[in-house]
């Protein structure tokens, strides 16, 4: 649209265009029943039915199997943290996690507050420019569930190889959840933030594995147990509906893109685009190690500091938005999710071919 600019920020992140267009009619009233939907009883049949839908197109788009729940929660990825351990980590017992960047880490920190935690691989000294390949770190015997971070937004890496083991699989799939398909009977519980790929801030979904759900022990604080949840159908208080709605929208707008394998096709195609301008330069470095790079955060650096402000400032300029990179590893980057246009892809690939020809 001639009014909108190319969102690159890493969350939250850019929507389908017609989604906003529906979600803003619906706010004010919603399918025409002279109530918004954020103004509407979370008990109501009309929002049950919201609910019911948005798992519904979940479930089909990501095929989970029957013995899973789905969670609609709040708090945030960074609330389930500490969920995780609370529910599924006893006092003396053991979890492995892997150390791939910030969100890890601080998973990891949460996790010792309830048990021990074996951090069997670590890229912290390199920068984490990489993730493991499967023979690189192996579960701690008898660990109650290995977890890792599938997509790290900060450092643009990705794990294309999940990791292989007998152990439950917990991974926080915040920033690359529906960005292509995913067995989701290897896990235990997947959860992420839908501020990045799903919808609005303000959700967390969970899909765990209906036999965990019997794992927490009972000193467990009752908002804090994922059994509390299930049992009510995300119910147990009042849901954060105005997410849960907007996520029931971009589910429907990925279905009728073609579901998870066209949005999978997409996705490579946009990023292939950015890391052959990187890789066919003098001018720009990539962060992430080949094997390890992501196809929704492509994170890179310019020769100086100086000209990575330019960069930024003259791509401001031409609608290009949210491309300085985090404040922990600098440099520049590109999140490019499901929704963002391949059309802003190729039109910051010229811009930066012209700015290398300006600058170099």
């Amino acid at each position: 649209m001639p009014d909108r600019i190319y969102n690159f920020s890493a969350g939250p992140a850019t929507l389908p265009h017609e989604v906003l267009v529906q979600a803003a009619k619906d706010i004010v009233n919603f399918n025409d029943k002279g109530i918004g939907l954020i103004e509407m009883s979370h008990r109501s049949k009309e929002f049950i039915e919201v609910v019911d839908e948005c798992e519904s197109l979940l479930r089909e788009l990501m095929s989970i199997p029957d013995n899973y729940k789905v969670l609609f929660l709040q708090g945030g990825a960074s609330t389930q943290f500490a969920m995780v351990p609370m529910n599924l980590l006893p006092p003396g017992k053991s979890a492995t996690y892997l150390n791939t960047g910030t969100w890890s880490k601080k998973a990891i920190k949460e996790a010792k507050l309830f048990g021990n935690v074996d951090v069997a691989y670590s890229s912290e000294d390199t920068l984490f420019d990489k993730v493991p390949l499967p023979d690189e770190y192996e579960a701690t015997a008898n660990a109650e569930y290995l977890y890792f971070v599938s997509n790290n937004t900060i450092y643009g890496t990705q794990f294309h190889q999940f990791p292989e083991t007998d152990t439950d699989l917990v991974c926080d799939m915040s920033s690359d959840i529906l960005a292509r398909t995913v067995d989701v009977s290897r896990f235990g519980i997947i959860f992420a933030g839908a501020q990045k790929n799903m919808g609005p801030a303000g959700c967390t979904v969970v899909i765990i594995r209906e036999d965990l759900l019997n794992n927490a022990p009972d000193s467990i604080p009752t908002m804090f147990r994922y059994k509390t949840h299930a049992e009510k159908g995300s119910m147990f208080n009042t849901p954060p509906c105005f997410s849960i709605y907007t996520i029931g929208l971009v589910l429907k707008w990925l279905k009728n893109l073609g579901g998870l394998p066209s949005i999978e096709k997409m996705n490579l195609e946009k990023a292939e685009l950015l890391y052959q301008a990187i890789d066919n330069s003098d001018f720009y470095t990539g962060h992430a190690r080949f094997d390890s790079r992501s196809i929704m955060n492509v994170t890179f650096n310019l020769p100086t500091p100086e000209l990575e402000a330019q960069f930024i400032q003259e791509a401001a300029a031409v609608s290009f938005d949210g491309l300085k990179g985090h404040r922990s590893v600098g440099g520049c980057r590109a999140s490019i999710y499901n929704a963002f246009p391949r059309e802003g892809v190729e039109k910051l690939v010229d811009f930066m071919v012209a700015f290398e020809k300006k600058n170099s």
